[in-house]
């Protein structure tokens, strides 16, 4: 199949291919209406993302199916599911709370809907209304909690 870039520095396959989807057996096939946000949203809002960093981003988890979603304990409103959000890292820039930062000090030009410190990667979502909500993720005994704000 071919795989072309979408933008300068990005594939669509960066954001649907799922080493778990292949190991459990999961179709993340996006149907139409996601693929049309992955190429329109997601993917053009990463490259601003690559642009302002000036190093290569990693995507870690783009679009999941429901069943994918599922079956990593994604959020039952998670915007994963829509192609909207991405987790990422970026090495060659730094740790992931620098990385963090240095996107919350370009939001205006940005212009993301959520961006949220994970640990040892930073989810980042776009949407038509942009929130430009900051948060940190906390895990404690399988549970999440979220702080508003970067917090280190």
């Amino acid at each position: 199949m071919i795989d072309p870039l979408i933008t300068q520095h990005f594939r669509l396959s960066e954001f649907t291919d799922s080493d778990m989807a292949v190991r459990l057996g999961i179709d993340n096939r996006p149907p139409p209406d996601v693929l049309a946000t992955l190429r329109n949203v997601l993917i053009p809002g990463m490259q601003a993302v690559r642009n302002i960093l000036g190093k290569p981003v990693f995507v870690t988890s783009g679009y999941r199916s429901p069943a994918l979603n599922a079956a990593v304990h994604g959020a039952q409103a998670s915007q994963h599911l829509t192609g909207h959000a991405c987790d990422f890292r970026c090495p060659e820039f730094g740790p992931v709370v620098e990385v963090c930062a240095q996107l919350v000090t370009q939001m205006q030009r940005l212009k993301f809907d959520q961006l949220i410190f994970e640990g040892s990667w930073c989810h980042i979502s776009f949407s038509a209304r942009p929130r430009n909500q900051v948060l940190t993720a906390h895990f404690d005994a399988g549970r999440v909690t979220y702080t508003s704000g970067l917090v280190a």
